[in-house]
Protein backbone atom coordinates (compact mmCIF):
# COMPACT_ATOMS: atom_id res chain seq x y z
CA UNK A 1 0.00 0.00 0.00
CA UNK A 2 2.96 2.56 0.53
CA UNK A 3 4.23 1.46 -2.39
CA UNK A 4 1.11 2.82 -4.59
CA UNK A 5 0.98 5.75 -2.49
CA UNK A 6 4.84 6.43 -3.08
CA UNK A 7 3.97 6.21 -7.18
CA UNK A 8 1.30 8.92 -6.54
CA UNK A 9 4.16 11.16 -6.08
CA UNK A 10 1.77 13.38 -3.61
CA UNK A 11 5.23 15.60 -2.10
CA UNK A 12 6.17 17.16 0.55
CA UNK A 13 3.19 18.62 1.32
CA UNK A 14 -0.07 17.54 0.37
CA UNK A 15 -4.04 18.88 1.04
CA UNK A 16 -7.06 16.83 1.33
CA UNK A 17 -10.14 19.19 0.57
CA UNK A 18 -13.49 18.58 0.21
CA UNK A 19 -15.04 19.47 -3.25
CA UNK A 20 -18.68 19.23 -2.77
CA UNK A 21 -20.94 20.76 0.42
CA UNK A 22 -18.93 18.30 3.24
CA UNK A 23 -19.44 15.16 4.14
CA UNK A 24 -17.98 13.86 1.36
CA UNK A 25 -15.46 11.01 3.51
CA UNK A 26 -12.11 13.12 3.89
CA UNK A 27 -11.56 11.26 6.99
CA UNK A 28 -10.81 8.21 5.31
CA UNK A 29 -8.56 9.14 2.89
CA UNK A 30 -6.35 11.28 5.61
CA UNK A 31 -6.75 8.31 7.59
CA UNK A 32 -5.29 6.08 4.94
CA UNK A 33 -2.19 8.60 4.15
CA UNK A 34 -1.29 9.54 7.47
CA UNK A 35 0.87 6.79 7.84
CA UNK A 36 3.16 8.25 5.39
CA UNK A 37 3.48 11.86 6.49
CA UNK A 38 5.21 13.21 9.62
CA UNK A 39 2.81 16.18 10.50
CA UNK A 40 -1.03 16.30 10.41
CA UNK A 41 -2.33 19.97 10.43
CA UNK A 42 -5.99 21.16 10.50
CA UNK A 43 -6.04 24.25 9.18
CA UNK A 44 -9.91 26.00 9.87
CA UNK A 45 -13.34 25.24 11.22
CA UNK A 46 -14.28 24.18 14.08
CA UNK A 47 -16.61 21.43 16.17
CA UNK A 48 -19.47 21.64 13.30
CA UNK A 49 -17.20 19.44 10.98
CA UNK A 50 -17.12 15.35 12.24
CA UNK A 51 -14.91 12.51 10.35
CA UNK A 52 -16.01 9.19 10.93
CA UNK A 53 -12.97 6.35 10.87
CA UNK A 54 -13.58 2.63 11.09
CA UNK A 55 -10.60 0.73 12.39
CA UNK A 56 -11.50 -3.28 12.52
CA UNK A 57 -14.49 -3.30 14.65
CA UNK A 58 -13.51 0.51 16.20
CA UNK A 59 -15.94 3.22 14.79
CA UNK A 60 -13.41 6.77 16.05
CA UNK A 61 -15.70 10.04 15.71
CA UNK A 62 -13.42 13.33 15.52
CA UNK A 63 -14.33 16.82 15.24
CA UNK A 64 -11.64 18.55 15.69
CA UNK A 65 -8.84 16.62 15.90
CA UNK A 66 -7.24 15.24 12.57
CA UNK A 67 -8.23 12.71 11.44
CA UNK A 68 -4.82 10.65 11.11
CA UNK A 69 -4.09 11.75 14.66
CA UNK A 70 -4.47 8.06 15.41
CA UNK A 71 -0.57 7.11 14.16
CA UNK A 72 1.82 7.33 17.07
CA UNK A 73 4.50 9.20 16.58
CA UNK A 74 3.14 11.68 14.49
CA UNK A 75 2.64 15.76 15.13
CA UNK A 76 -0.85 17.16 15.55
CA UNK A 77 -0.93 20.97 14.58
CA UNK A 78 -4.44 22.80 15.25
CA UNK A 79 -4.05 25.64 12.74
CA UNK A 80 -4.70 29.56 13.54
CA UNK A 81 -7.99 29.34 11.26
CA UNK A 82 -9.47 26.89 13.20
CA UNK A 83 -12.20 28.04 16.04
CA UNK A 84 -11.75 25.59 19.18
CA UNK A 85 -14.68 24.58 21.53
CA UNK A 86 -12.13 23.11 24.60
CA UNK A 87 -14.83 20.90 26.11
CA UNK A 88 -15.32 19.22 22.74
CA UNK A 89 -11.25 18.96 22.24
CA UNK A 90 -10.58 17.77 26.10
CA UNK A 91 -13.53 14.98 25.24
CA UNK A 92 -12.12 13.73 21.92
CA UNK A 93 -8.61 13.74 23.74
CA UNK A 94 -10.02 11.54 26.84
CA UNK A 95 -11.70 9.32 24.23
CA UNK A 96 -8.49 8.59 22.49
CA UNK A 97 -7.22 8.08 25.94
CA UNK A 98 -9.76 5.35 26.79
CA UNK A 99 -7.76 3.10 23.71
CA UNK A 100 -4.76 3.69 24.90
CA UNK A 101 -4.02 6.57 22.75
CA UNK A 102 -2.76 9.96 24.01
CA UNK A 103 -2.42 12.62 21.68
CA UNK A 104 -1.77 15.78 24.52
CA UNK A 105 2.04 15.32 23.95
CA UNK A 106 2.06 15.82 19.77
CA UNK A 107 -0.73 18.03 19.65
CA UNK A 108 0.48 21.63 19.03
CA UNK A 109 -2.05 24.44 19.17
CA UNK A 110 -1.87 27.96 17.50
CA UNK A 111 -2.03 30.47 19.62
CA UNK A 112 -3.66 32.67 16.92
CA UNK A 113 -6.88 30.32 17.07
CA UNK A 114 -9.98 31.21 18.43
CA UNK A 115 -11.99 29.75 21.28
CA UNK A 116 -15.22 28.59 20.64
CA UNK A 117 -17.38 29.58 24.35
CA UNK A 118 -20.92 28.77 25.25
CA UNK A 119 -22.34 32.08 24.71
CA UNK A 120 -21.29 31.66 21.30
CA UNK A 121 -23.73 28.02 20.83
CA UNK A 122 -26.38 30.52 22.20
CA UNK A 123 -25.79 33.48 19.71
CA UNK A 124 -25.98 31.00 17.12
CA UNK A 125 -29.05 29.69 17.90
CA UNK A 126 -31.00 33.05 18.62
CA UNK A 127 -29.74 34.71 15.34
CA UNK A 128 -30.95 31.12 13.67
CA UNK A 129 -34.43 31.92 15.11
CA UNK A 130 -34.56 35.50 14.34
CA UNK A 131 -34.01 34.79 10.78
CA UNK A 132 -37.04 32.80 10.47
CA UNK A 133 -38.93 35.06 12.83
CA UNK A 134 -38.10 38.16 10.13
CA UNK A 135 -39.80 35.88 7.07
CA UNK A 136 -36.06 34.90 6.16
CA UNK A 137 -35.18 31.47 5.56
CA UNK A 138 -32.52 29.54 7.75
CA UNK A 139 -28.85 29.25 6.84
CA UNK A 140 -29.09 25.40 8.30
CA UNK A 141 -26.07 25.82 10.82
CA UNK A 142 -25.00 23.31 13.12
CA UNK A 143 -25.70 25.31 16.50
CA UNK A 144 -21.70 24.85 17.31
CA UNK A 145 -21.66 28.81 18.06
CA UNK A 146 -18.82 28.59 14.60
CA UNK A 147 -20.34 31.90 12.86
CA UNK A 148 -20.59 33.74 16.08
CA UNK A 149 -16.86 33.06 17.15
CA UNK A 150 -15.58 34.09 13.69
CA UNK A 151 -17.64 37.20 13.63
CA UNK A 152 -15.82 38.00 17.35
CA UNK A 153 -12.52 37.38 15.20
CA UNK A 154 -13.67 39.74 12.64
CA UNK A 155 -14.63 41.92 15.35
CA UNK A 156 -11.26 41.67 16.81
CA UNK A 157 -13.02 40.54 20.34
CA UNK A 158 -12.10 37.25 20.47
CA UNK A 159 -10.46 35.01 22.97
CA UNK A 160 -7.27 32.94 21.51
CA UNK A 161 -5.58 30.42 22.68
CA UNK A 162 -2.81 32.32 23.04
CA UNK A 163 -4.92 34.61 25.57
CA UNK A 164 -5.50 31.65 27.58
CA UNK A 165 -2.24 31.12 28.81
CA UNK A 166 -1.25 35.16 28.61
CA UNK A 167 -4.31 35.65 30.85
CA UNK A 168 -4.29 35.50 34.35
CA UNK A 169 -7.41 33.86 35.98
CA UNK A 170 -8.98 37.46 37.22
CA UNK A 171 -8.41 38.53 33.58
CA UNK A 172 -10.39 35.80 32.22
CA UNK A 173 -12.71 35.81 34.63
CA UNK A 174 -13.28 39.37 33.40
CA UNK A 175 -13.41 38.17 29.87
CA UNK A 176 -16.38 35.93 30.37
CA UNK A 177 -18.45 38.31 32.73
CA UNK A 178 -18.30 40.92 30.55
CA UNK A 179 -18.86 38.50 27.08
CA UNK A 180 -22.31 37.08 29.49
CA UNK A 181 -22.83 41.05 29.87
CA UNK A 182 -23.07 41.58 26.32
CA UNK A 183 -24.43 38.50 25.11
CA UNK A 184 -27.39 38.83 27.68
CA UNK A 185 -28.03 42.95 26.61
CA UNK A 186 -27.73 41.98 22.58
CA UNK A 187 -29.41 38.84 21.86
CA UNK A 188 -31.26 38.32 25.46
CA UNK A 189 -28.95 35.16 26.25
CA UNK A 190 -27.96 33.65 29.68
CA UNK A 191 -24.57 32.71 30.29
CA UNK A 192 -23.25 30.88 33.08
CA UNK A 193 -20.04 32.30 33.58
CA UNK A 194 -18.43 30.73 36.19
CA UNK A 195 -19.15 27.81 34.34
CA UNK A 196 -17.16 29.16 31.42
CA UNK A 197 -14.31 30.29 33.43
CA UNK A 198 -14.02 26.74 35.43
CA UNK A 199 -14.23 24.94 31.75
CA UNK A 200 -11.59 27.53 30.16
CA UNK A 201 -8.89 27.19 33.20
CA UNK A 202 -9.37 23.26 33.21
CA UNK A 203 -8.17 23.70 29.36
CA UNK A 204 -5.44 25.51 30.73
CA UNK A 205 -4.11 23.26 32.78
CA UNK A 206 -4.41 20.40 30.14
CA UNK A 207 -3.19 21.65 27.50
CA UNK A 208 -1.33 25.42 28.38
CA UNK A 209 1.64 23.79 27.69
CA UNK A 210 0.66 22.62 23.94
CA UNK A 211 -0.28 26.13 22.78
CA UNK A 212 2.70 27.22 20.36
CA UNK A 213 3.68 29.68 17.47
CA UNK A 214 2.69 27.12 15.06
CA UNK A 215 3.30 29.06 12.13
CA UNK A 216 7.07 29.31 13.38
CA UNK A 217 6.99 25.24 13.95
CA UNK A 218 5.70 24.26 10.77
CA UNK A 219 8.04 26.38 8.58
CA UNK A 220 11.20 25.07 10.24
CA UNK A 221 9.77 21.55 9.44
CA UNK A 222 8.87 22.71 5.79
CA UNK A 223 12.57 23.71 5.88
CA UNK A 224 13.75 20.83 7.04
CA UNK A 225 11.74 18.32 4.94
CA UNK A 226 9.41 17.13 6.97
CA UNK A 227 6.11 15.86 5.34
CA UNK A 228 3.21 17.44 6.56
CA UNK A 229 -0.55 16.39 5.10
CA UNK A 230 -3.09 19.24 5.64
CA UNK A 231 -6.83 18.06 6.20
CA UNK A 232 -9.43 20.44 4.92
CA UNK A 233 -12.65 20.89 7.21
CA UNK A 234 -16.31 21.23 5.44
CA UNK A 235 -16.11 21.75 1.62
CA UNK A 236 -15.29 24.19 -1.48
CA UNK A 237 -18.98 24.44 -1.99
CA UNK A 238 -19.70 26.03 1.46
CA UNK A 239 -16.52 28.51 1.38
CA UNK A 240 -17.37 31.85 2.56
CA UNK A 241 -16.09 33.55 -0.29
CA UNK A 242 -16.35 31.02 -3.26
CA UNK A 243 -19.14 28.58 -1.97
CA UNK A 244 -22.77 28.77 -1.93
CA UNK A 245 -24.03 31.96 -0.18
CA UNK A 246 -25.29 33.00 1.97
CA UNK A 247 -25.68 28.76 3.06
CA UNK A 248 -21.85 28.71 3.97
CA UNK A 249 -19.86 27.87 6.73
CA UNK A 250 -17.87 30.61 8.03
CA UNK A 251 -14.51 30.12 7.19
CA UNK A 252 -12.45 29.18 4.09
CA UNK A 253 -12.42 25.78 2.87
CA UNK A 254 -10.06 25.69 -0.04
CA UNK A 255 -6.63 24.84 -0.38
CA UNK A 256 -5.38 28.60 -0.72
CA UNK A 257 -7.42 29.11 2.93
CA UNK A 258 -5.68 25.98 4.27
CA UNK A 259 -2.26 26.95 3.79
CA UNK A 260 -3.12 31.05 4.86
CA UNK A 261 -4.35 29.83 7.98
CA UNK A 262 -1.11 27.04 8.82
CA UNK A 263 1.17 29.86 7.64
CA UNK A 264 2.14 27.77 4.38
CA UNK A 265 3.68 29.54 1.35
CA UNK A 266 1.20 28.95 -2.14
CA UNK A 267 4.21 26.93 -4.01
CA UNK A 268 5.06 24.78 -0.83
CA UNK A 269 1.51 23.19 -1.85
CA UNK A 270 2.90 20.00 -4.15
CA UNK A 271 -0.72 18.06 -4.51
CA UNK A 272 -4.29 17.93 -3.57
CA UNK A 273 -6.99 15.59 -3.01
CA UNK A 274 -10.46 16.02 -3.71
CA UNK A 275 -12.45 13.99 -1.78
CA UNK A 276 -15.96 13.85 -4.12
CA UNK A 277 -18.82 11.43 -3.18
CA UNK A 278 -19.64 8.96 -5.93
CA UNK A 279 -22.91 10.50 -5.71
CA UNK A 280 -23.73 14.26 -3.83
CA UNK A 281 -25.34 14.74 -0.49
CA UNK A 282 -25.47 18.50 1.09
CA UNK A 283 -26.89 19.07 4.59
CA UNK A 284 -28.85 22.28 5.66
CA UNK A 285 -30.39 24.79 3.35
CA UNK A 286 -29.58 26.09 0.13
CA UNK A 287 -29.57 25.53 -3.54
CA UNK A 288 -28.96 21.88 -4.01
CA UNK A 289 -29.60 21.51 -8.49
CA UNK A 290 -29.41 17.91 -8.75
CA UNK A 291 -31.04 16.72 -5.36
CA UNK A 292 -33.55 13.95 -5.82
CA UNK A 293 -36.48 13.18 -3.54
CA UNK A 294 -38.99 10.78 -2.83
CA UNK A 295 -38.26 7.36 -2.87
CA UNK A 296 -35.15 7.22 -4.78
CA UNK A 297 -33.73 9.80 -2.58
CA UNK A 298 -34.54 8.38 0.46
CA UNK A 299 -32.76 4.73 -0.64
CA UNK A 300 -29.84 6.67 -1.06
CA UNK A 301 -29.57 7.90 2.23
CA UNK A 302 -30.08 4.37 3.94
CA UNK A 303 -27.41 3.10 1.90
CA UNK A 304 -25.02 5.49 2.42
CA UNK A 305 -25.85 6.34 5.93
CA UNK A 306 -26.39 9.96 5.35
CA UNK A 307 -27.12 11.39 8.68
CA UNK A 308 -24.51 13.87 9.88
CA UNK A 309 -21.48 12.68 12.26
CA UNK A 310 -21.91 16.10 14.17
CA UNK A 311 -25.83 16.83 14.64
CA UNK A 312 -27.09 13.51 13.27
CA UNK A 313 -29.05 15.50 10.72
CA UNK A 314 -30.57 13.43 7.58
CA UNK A 315 -28.08 14.83 4.51
CA UNK A 316 -30.57 15.60 1.29
CA UNK A 317 -28.90 13.43 -1.32
CA UNK A 318 -28.86 13.55 -5.29
CA UNK A 319 -26.46 13.00 -8.10
CA UNK A 320 -23.01 14.08 -9.35
CA UNK A 321 -22.55 17.79 -10.27
CA UNK A 322 -19.64 17.55 -12.60
CA UNK A 323 -19.75 21.43 -13.67
CA UNK A 324 -19.74 22.02 -9.79
CA UNK A 325 -16.26 19.86 -9.69
CA UNK A 326 -14.72 21.24 -12.06
CA UNK A 327 -15.11 24.82 -10.54
CA UNK A 328 -13.49 23.44 -7.12
CA UNK A 329 -10.85 21.77 -9.57
CA UNK A 330 -10.21 25.48 -10.65
CA UNK A 331 -10.07 26.74 -6.84
CA UNK A 332 -7.98 24.12 -5.41
CA UNK A 333 -5.67 22.65 -7.93
CA UNK A 334 -6.49 19.19 -7.23
CA UNK A 335 -3.88 16.99 -8.84
CA UNK A 336 -5.93 13.78 -7.38
CA UNK A 337 -9.84 12.76 -7.02
CA UNK A 338 -10.71 10.61 -4.21
CA UNK A 339 -14.45 8.92 -5.40
CA UNK A 340 -16.05 7.69 -1.98
CA UNK A 341 -18.59 5.49 -1.64
CA UNK A 342 -19.04 3.79 -5.07
CA UNK A 343 -20.55 0.80 -3.35
CA UNK A 344 -23.61 3.10 -2.44
CA UNK A 345 -24.24 3.04 -6.03
CA UNK A 346 -24.63 -0.41 -6.44
CA UNK A 347 -28.08 -1.17 -6.85
CA UNK A 348 -28.96 1.48 -9.00
CA UNK A 349 -29.99 0.43 -12.55
CA UNK A 350 -29.54 3.92 -13.94
CA UNK A 351 -26.92 6.92 -12.65
CA UNK A 352 -27.66 10.61 -13.67
CA UNK A 353 -24.71 12.70 -14.01
CA UNK A 354 -25.00 16.33 -14.67
CA UNK A 355 -21.78 17.45 -16.71
CA UNK A 356 -19.95 21.05 -17.04
CA UNK A 357 -22.39 22.44 -19.37
CA UNK A 358 -25.46 21.14 -16.99
CA UNK A 359 -26.75 18.88 -19.73
CA UNK A 360 -28.09 15.91 -18.13
CA UNK A 361 -26.66 12.71 -18.87
CA UNK A 362 -27.81 8.67 -17.76
CA UNK A 363 -24.97 6.24 -17.26
CA UNK A 364 -26.08 3.01 -17.19
CA UNK A 365 -25.45 1.14 -13.48
CA UNK A 366 -24.16 -1.60 -12.67
CA UNK A 367 -26.62 -3.30 -10.47
CA UNK A 368 -23.62 -6.09 -8.98
CA UNK A 369 -21.91 -5.37 -5.46
CA UNK A 370 -18.50 -3.43 -5.23
CA UNK A 371 -18.52 -4.01 -1.80
CA UNK A 372 -15.15 -4.01 -0.29
CA UNK A 373 -13.49 -4.58 -3.24
CA UNK A 374 -9.73 -3.07 -3.77
CA UNK A 375 -8.76 -3.49 -7.23
CA UNK A 376 -9.84 -1.66 -10.48
CA UNK A 377 -9.97 -4.52 -12.70
CA UNK A 378 -12.52 -6.43 -10.27
CA UNK A 379 -15.24 -3.93 -10.56
CA UNK A 380 -17.73 -4.44 -12.71
CA UNK A 381 -17.12 -3.10 -16.24
CA UNK A 382 -20.03 -0.15 -16.00
CA UNK A 383 -18.59 0.58 -12.48
CA UNK A 384 -15.01 1.46 -14.16
CA UNK A 385 -16.97 3.15 -17.21
CA UNK A 386 -18.49 5.58 -14.27
CA UNK A 387 -15.02 5.96 -13.10
CA UNK A 388 -13.77 6.73 -16.40
CA UNK A 389 -16.26 8.87 -17.65
CA UNK A 390 -15.94 10.74 -14.49
CA UNK A 391 -11.71 11.09 -15.41
CA UNK A 392 -12.89 12.16 -18.97
CA UNK A 393 -14.52 14.73 -18.75
CA UNK A 394 -12.73 16.78 -15.84
CA UNK A 395 -9.47 15.76 -16.61
CA UNK A 396 -8.40 14.37 -13.03
CA UNK A 397 -7.12 10.98 -12.39
CA UNK A 398 -9.45 9.08 -9.89
CA UNK A 399 -6.60 7.60 -7.53
CA UNK A 400 -8.52 6.35 -4.69
CA UNK A 401 -12.02 4.82 -4.45
CA UNK A 402 -13.88 4.00 -1.64
CA UNK A 403 -16.17 0.74 -1.48
CA UNK A 404 -16.71 0.64 2.14
CA UNK A 405 -16.51 2.51 5.09
CA UNK A 406 -13.27 0.47 6.47
CA UNK A 407 -9.96 1.37 6.03
CA UNK A 408 -9.37 -1.56 4.13
CA UNK A 409 -11.86 -0.88 1.86
CA UNK A 410 -10.56 1.35 -0.91
CA UNK A 411 -8.80 1.02 -3.87
CA UNK A 412 -5.84 2.85 -5.29
CA UNK A 413 -4.63 3.66 -8.48
CA UNK A 414 -0.80 4.52 -9.23
CA UNK A 415 -2.07 5.03 -13.11
CA UNK A 416 -4.90 5.30 -15.15
CA UNK A 417 -5.89 1.74 -16.36
CA UNK A 418 -5.37 1.44 -20.53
Amino acid sequence: MDDTIQSLQLGQISAVIGAQWGDEGKGKIIDILAENFDIQARAGGGANAGHTIVVGKEKHIFHLLPSGCLYEGKDIVLGSGMVIHLPTLIEEIETLRKVNIDVVPRILISRAAHIVLGYHKKIDAVMEDRRTGSGGKTIGTTMRGIGPTYADKAYRTGLRMGDLIDMSEDELKRFVQNSAVNAQKMFNCSVNSDEELKELLEAKKLLGDRIKDTVTYLQKMYKRGKTILIEGAQGTLLDIDHGTYPNVTSSQTTSTGALHALGLPPQSLKSCIAVVKAYCTRVGSGPFPTEVTGKRGDDLRERGSEYGATTGRPRRCGWLPLHDLERAINLNGYTHINLTKLDVLDAEETIPVYSSDDKFEELKGWQESTKGMTSFADLPEKAQEYIEYIEEKVGIPVSFIGTGPGREEVIMRATQPD
